[in-house]
C-alpha cells in the first residue's frame, strides 16, 4: 500500500474521542520508527509545525530539537508565543536564532516579490542548515506535511517540501517523519486541540511563507514594516472583541510603498504611509469573497491605527474579491 495515499476506511478526524485516538496511534508509530535517535523540526509557529512539534514532544521528548528562526517577518509576538509554549510550558528542546538583522540586511532595497520571496526561503534554509550542522546524532527530520500537500504536488500545483531544498550534504542524512501527512488540516487542527496547543494557535490564519514580507509591498523597510505588525495586530484584536475572529477565513494589513499627505495630531501637514485592511472568505483560496466589515468597527480600527501606529496617516478597505485580486497584494 502506498503510505501517502489515505486509506479510503480512514475516518474523518472530527471529534476529541478520535482525535485522541490518532495521538495515541502516532506516538506508538513514531517510537517505533524513532527508536532512541533524535528528530529536528524546523518550528515556525503556524499550524501544522506547531502540531508536528506538540505530538513528537508528547512521544519522544528531549530527541525531538525544534529550531525556530526569528527572520523579523512574523507577527507580534508570535516568536515570543513559540518560546513559552514550546520550551516554558511542554519543556520542548527547542533552539531559538534572532536571524532578524541578517534577513532584513539582505532584503533591503528588493522590491520584486518574488527575488523577496527567494531571498527569504534561501536565507531560512542556510540559517536552518547551519544549526543542522551544529548537531550530532540527528537522523530524522519532522515536517508538517498535510495531506492537502501531497495532492497538490501529484497535480503538479506545488512541489512537495521535503529535505530537497537542504544543501548536498544534508540532502541524505535525513529520513522523514511526517506524522500528519494523511490528514487535512481541519483535522490537524482538531489533534493540536486534543494536544493542548493555545486556541490562536491551533486556528491560526493562513500566513505566508514569506511573512510579511509580501504585506510590507515593495522594499522592506523597518518603519513600513512596524506598521505592518502593529496594525496587523490592532485589526485582529478589534475582529477578536467584536466576535469575528472564527466567522473571517483570514484577515490583515498591507503597507504599501508610497506615502499619502495628511494632518498629524498638532495639525500640521504629515507625509505618511497608508495601511490597507483586507478581509477575505474562502474555503481553500481558489476563490474569495470581501466580508462586509459594519462600518462602526471599520471607523474604531481606523481611529486606533492613524492615533497608535507611528508613520501612518490614513486607512483604507480593499473590496476586490479573488478573483480579480489575490489573497495577498504580492
Amino acid at each position: 500500500m502506498n503510505e501517502n495515499v489515505r486509506p479510503e476506511s480512514m475516518k474523518r478526524i472530527n471529534t476529541p474521542e478520535l482525535a485522541n485516538a490518532f495521538i495515541e496511534e502516532q506516538i506508538a508509530a513514531i517510537r517505533a520508527q524513532v527508536g532512541s535517535k533524535k528528530v529536528l523540526l524546523a518550528l515556525s509557529g503556524g499550524v501544522d509545525s506547531s502540531v508536528v512539534a506538540a505530538l513528537l514532544i508528547k512521544a519522544i521528548g528531549s530527541q525531538l530539537i525544534s529550531v525556530h528562526v526569528n527572520h523579523g517577518l512574523l507577527r507580534k509576538g508570535e516568536p515570543e508565543q513559540v518560546i513559552e509554549v514550546f520550551r516554558n510550558q511542554m519543556g520542548g528542546n527547542l533552539i531559538y536564532v534572532d536571524a532578524v538583522d541578517r534577513f532584513l540586511d539582505k532584503l533591503a532595497g528588493v522590491s520584486d516579490p518574488e527575488t523577496k520571496r527567494k531571498i527569504i526561503g534561501g536565507e531560512f534554509i542556510n540559517v536552518f542548515a547551519e544549526e543542522a550542522r551544529k548537531l550530532d546524532g540527528v537522523e530524522f527530520l519532522g515536517q508538517g506535511t498535510i495531506y492537502p500537500d501531497i495532492l497538490e504536488s501529484e497535480k503538479g500545483i506545488k512541489a512537495h517540501h521535503n529535505v530537497g531544498g537542504l544543501p548536498d550534504d544534508l540532502k541524505d542524512r535525513f529520513a522523514l517523519v511526517e506524522p500528519v501527512k494523511l490528514l487535512y488540516k481541519d483535522e490537524v487542527r482538531m489533534v493540536g486541540r486534543q494536544l493542548g496547543l493555545p486556541a490562536n494557535m491551533v486556528d491560526r490564519q493562513p500566513f505566508p511563507g514569506p511573512g510579511l514580507g509580501v504585506r510590507c509591498v515593495g522594499a522592506i523597510t523597518r518603519d513600513r514594516l512596524t506598521a505592518v505588525r502593529e496594525s496587523d495586530a490592532i485589526v485582529r484584536e478589534e475582529f477578536a472583541a467584536a466576535g469575528l475572529a472564527g466567522k473571517v477565513w483570514q484577515y490583515f494589513t498591507i503597507v504599501p510603498d508610497f506615502r499619502t499627505t495628511g494632518i498629524d495630531k498638532s495639525g500640521n501637514r504629515s507625509y505618511d504611509w497608508p495601511v490597507v485592511i483586507r478581509a477575505v472568505n474562502s474555503i481553500d483560496a481558489t476563490a474569495a469573497t470581501i466580508e462586509e466589515i459594519p462600518y462602526a468597527l471599520l471607523n474604531k480600527i481606523t481611529a486606533r491605527i492613524t492615533s497608535e501606529v507611528k508613520g501612518v496617516s490614513r486607512v483604507l478597505y480593499d473590496l476586490t474579491p479573488k478573483p480579480s485580486g489575490t489573497i495577498e497584494w504580492e
